[in-house]
């Protein structure tokens, strides 16, 4: 009972960093990462698509995003959900390829995406926090219901308060290394 809970605990708290890092991802910090382009819907044909599934993304030089469309008629579309989306790019086209060129960040902008980090990593630490609270109730009715003594409930506790402050302290080093990555010129 209590290692199932620990675990499901466990497996839950990865699955929210791997949140935060996909998240952070999305961040623009000056150079040119093709995983800022995940969000980014196509209309291709009638149905939203996924950039990523309608063309190559590559990076041929650091501030420089080129999208390489399989279907050269898409180019139009790709071109127009990128304008689209709030990334505060302007593609170029030359009809086969779209190229993205990353502009310098300015202090200003910087200390606005340090500010979005920062409030990714605290929406981080209150998700690992309230998967802690659910643990630990889940553990308070186990020992109601006599399926644990108050002794395993304690232990427990404490195992489950260790794992989330590693995770918070986790969760600090990736907002630290994000925030480090924006501010660099």
């Amino acid at each position: 009972m209590i290692k199932e809970i620990k675990d499901e605990c466990k497996v839950k708290m990865e699955k929210a960093i791997v949140s935060l890092k996909s998240e952070l991802n999305t961040i623009r910090a000056g150079r040119a990462n093709p995983k800022i382009l995940d969000r980014v819907v196509v209309e291709y044909y009638g149905t939203p698509t996924p950039l990523n599934q309608l063309a190559n993304i590559s990076t041929p030089e650091p501030r420089m995003i080129m999208i390489s469309p399989w279907d050269a008629k898409s180019v139009g579309d790709i071109e127009k959900a990128i304008l689209k989306s709030d990334l505060g790019l302007n593609p170029s086209n030359d009809g086969k390829i779209i190229r993205l060129v990353i502009p310098q960040l300015t202090e200003e902008r910087r200390k606005d995406l340090v500010k979005v980090a920062k409030k990714t990593g605290e929406d981080a630490k209150i998700a690992i926090r309230n998967i802690r609270r659910n643990a630990n109730t889940s553990l308070k009715n186990a020992e109601k219901e006599t399926l644990i003594t108050e002794d395993e409930l304690k232990t427990a506790e404490a195992d489950i308060q260790k794992m989330t402050d590693a995770e918070i302290v986790n969760i600090d080093e990736i907002i630290a290394d994000k925030t480090k990555e924006i501010l660099e010129v």
